[in-house]
C-alpha cells in the first residue's frame, strides 16, 4: 500500500482557506480569551471584534490546542487516509502548542512526526505548504519535514506595533524593553529571531518604521526567487499599499499574500500591527 502523508498546522499559520484545502492542510485552532469566554481562532471570533476588545482594554489572553484536541484531528486525519502525519507548529518560545502536539502525538493511530518550525504567521504557513507540496510529489516523511524545516530556516519575518504594550502584557517581550520604548515615544520594529520576538530598531515616528519595514523586507528578499506575505490587523490600506511597493521593488517575487492575522497574533500586538515575512523559495 502506497503512503499518505498528510500536513497538520495551527491556526496561527494563517494559510487562505481554499489553499488550505487544495493542499489537504488541516490547521487545529488556538484559543482566545476574551473575559472568561474561551473562543476558537477562526471560527469563534473575528478580528474585528478583538479590535474592539483591546481598543477597550478588555482582557485579552491566549491559549494553545489541548491535547485532546490535537488527538481527535490526528485521528480524523488517519480515518481520513493518512499513514503518516506531519505537524507542524508555531514557534514553542511563544507557545505551548507544539508540546500539545507532541503529548498527542505519542497516542495517534499513525506515526506523527512533529515540528516547532520556529515561525508564526506564513512564516508558518509557507513551511506547511512546502511540506504538503513535497508529499504531493510523492516525497517521504522525512522529505516533506525537510523541507518545512528548510523553508523555515531560510524564511524571516519582520513587523511593525504601534506600541508595545500588547507585547509586554502577554509576556512575548522583555518589560524592561517595553518601558523604554514607552519612555522614549519611538515606534519599534520587531523581528522573529531563534523563535523569539527580539527588538530590530527604534524609530521616531510611524512613517519612518514602516518605510523602514519595507527596505529592511527588500534587502531580505535580494533578486532570487522569494515569497512574501504582508500582514495586518486594522490596518488593510497600510498593508495593501505597503504590498504594491514590494511588489514594484522585489524582482523575483513569487506569491504575495496579503492578510489581516488572526486573534491569537493580534492579541498580543495589537491593532496598528503592519507584518511582513520574506520566505525565499
Amino acid at each position: 500500500m502506497s503512503r499518505h502523508v498528510a500536513i497538520v498546522t495551527d491556526s496561527t499559520a494563517y494559510l487562505p482557506p481554499r489553499t488550505m484545502e487544495r493542499h489537504g492542510i488541516t490547521a487545529v485552532p488556538l484559543t482566545v480569551v476574551l473575559g472568561d469566554e474561551a473562543l476558537e481562532e477562526g471560527t469563534e471570533i473575528s478580528t474585528r471584534s478583538l479590535a474592539q476588545a483591546l481598543q477597550k482594554r478588555r482582557s485579552v489572553t491566549t491559549s494553545r490546542p489541548s491535547p485532546e484536541l490535537f488527538a481527535e484531528t490526528y485521528r480524523r486525519v488517519a480515518e481520513s487516509g493518512a499513514t503518516d502525519i506531519v505537524s507542524l507548529h508555531l514557534s514553542a518560545e511563544l507557545s505551548g502548542t507544539y508540546d500539545a502536539a507532541v503529548l498527542a502525538g505519542r497516542g495517534a493511530p499513525v506515526p506523527v512526526r512533529v515540528v516547532d518550525t520556529g515561525t508564526v504567521a506564513m512564516a508558518l504557513g509557507f513551511c506547511a505548504l512546502s511540506a504538503a507540496e513535497t508529499a504531493e510529489a510523492g516525497g517521504t516523511v522525512d522529505d516533506a519535514v525537510m523541507a518545512a524545516e528548510k523553508r523555515a530556516g531560510s524564511s524571516s519575518a519582520y513587523f511593525y506595533v504601534d506600541t508595545l504594550d500588547y507585547l509586554r502584557r502577554g509576556g512575548r517581550i522583555g518589560a524592561a524593553q517595553a518601558l523604554l520604548g514607552s519612555a522614549l515615544a519611538v515606534k519599534p520594529l520587531l523581528q522573529l529571531q531563534d523563535g523569539r520576538i527580539e527588538l530590530l530598531e527604534k524609530v521616531r515616528t510611524a512613517s519612518r518604521a514602516i518605510a523602514r519595514l519595507e527596505e529592511v523586507a527588500a534587502e531580505r528578499a535580494g533578486s532570487g526567487g522569494v515569497d512574501i506575505a504582508v500582514h495586518h490587523l486594522a490596518a488593510p490600506d497600510r498593508a495593501a499599499a505597503l504590498a504594491d511597493r514590494l511588489r514594484a521593488r522585489v524582482s523575483g517575487l513569487g506569491d504575495l499574500h496579503v492578510s489581516e492575522v488572526g486573534a491569537v497574533i493580534g492579541a498580543h500586538t495589537g491593532p496598528g500591527l503592519l507584518g511582513v515575512v520574506v520566505s525565499p523559495r
